[in-house]
């Protein structure tokens, strides 16, 4: 990587955004697949099963979004897409409860499935789930007579994700576990109910992309930004150094054993510039974000891992540059 100095950076001054010295910006730089690939690289912060923060390093603004769109909106994932409902008399609409269900996250992979086409009657093993819910609330009648909370005196008063059944079509019961494919989460609340209150429902889940609802969506948030940078250009000490920390986010700037200000990690500060409502220590600061550095988090609702999210991102960038590069060599 580049000496700090040299990479591409953004000024925040107190009323305005400047590009740092001999930096022009990115917009109009030349493409530079040797450059790409000296300075190209992607650092993996923290990851778990739902959430995972990596840096994307040396890449223009454009790439950067391309992926964050890709994930939000074409990445696919299985969701329900249909609902039978043959009795509700719940307090709940049709369209709200179906509305509902189809935002129920499935853990169902769907790059085991293929896309129903819009003229089909019928699902097929490959493209389709099928779930049922039938629950009907009654009274309790061994609960005891001294209470009053609803969990003692009803049966079934909350419906919840765990209470779908799945029904395997065809040869699914021998490739998948109902443990599989159901919802992420077994305490996702559907419905409240009260004796006389009764579901009897049939839903169909199919492959789709979050362009076209955003309950294929297979992230619940995909975002980048900048790095930000923080360089104390004076020693800062005593009394303010601790309003120096007070202006950052916690754990941005630190204080040493004899009391003066050092940079901790810059890496989490949200860029308030607080500090230039300070005369006596605004001048000791110099702030300034990385063009080329951003810092993605990804949240995933749990049918794919982070991580496979954005390699499918990756696929189906790479297969648009390939579409775009054939149309091109028939003209």
């Amino acid at each position: 990587m580049p000496h700090s100095d040299q990479k591409p950076k953004i000024i925040l001054e107190e009323f305005r955004l400047k590009n740092a010295p001999n930096d022009f910006g990115m917009a109009d730089e030349k493409w530079s697949f040797k450059k790409f690939t000296k300075h190209f690289r992607i650092v993996i912060v923290r990851m778990d099963n739902c959430e995972m923060e990596f840096d994307l390093i040396g890449i223009q603004p454009a790439f950067a979004n391309a992926f964050r769109r890709l994930m939000l909106s074409e990445v696919p994932s299985m969701a329900i897409e249909k609902v039978m409902i043959k009795n509700n008399t719940s307090i709940i609409q049709d369209e709200v409860l179906a509305h509902r269900l189809g935002l129920i996250p499935l853990k169902a992979d769907p790059r085991l499935f293929e896309y129903r086409p819009e003229d089909a009657a019928d699902g097929t093993e490959f493209n389709t789930l099928e779930f049922s819910l039938k629950v009907k609330c009654t009274n309790n009648k061994s609960h005891s007579k001294d209470s009053y909370r609803p969990e003692d005196l009803y049966e079934n008063h909350s419906v919840y994700s765990s209470q779908m059944k799945w029904h395997p079509i065809g040869n699914q019961i021998s490739v998948y576990k109902e443990s599989d494919v159901g919802p992420v989460h077994s305490d996702i609340l559907i419905s409240k109910m009260r004796p006389g209150h009764e579901l009897d429902l049939h839903m169909i889940a199919v492959k789709g992309i979050g362009k076209d609802h955003a309950k294929f969506s297979p992230v619940a948030t995909a975002s980048y930004r900048l790095l930000p940078e923080v360089v104390l250009t004076r020693e800062v000490c005593g009394a303010e150094a601790a309003l120096l920390q007070r202006c950052f986010s916690p754990g941005v700037v630190g204080l040493d054993h004899a009391g003066r200000a050092f940079v901790q990690s810059a890496r989490y500060d949200s860029c308030s510039r607080n500090v230039y409502r300070y005369d006596e220590i605004k001048d000791a600061v110099l702030l300034s974000r990385v063009r080329d550095h951003f810092i993605f988090n990804v949240e995933s609702v749990g049918a794919m891992a982070p991580n496979v999210i954005f390699v499918e991102a990756v696929k189906i960038l790479r297969d648009k540059c390939k579409s775009l590069l054939d149309e091109l060599n028939m003209l």
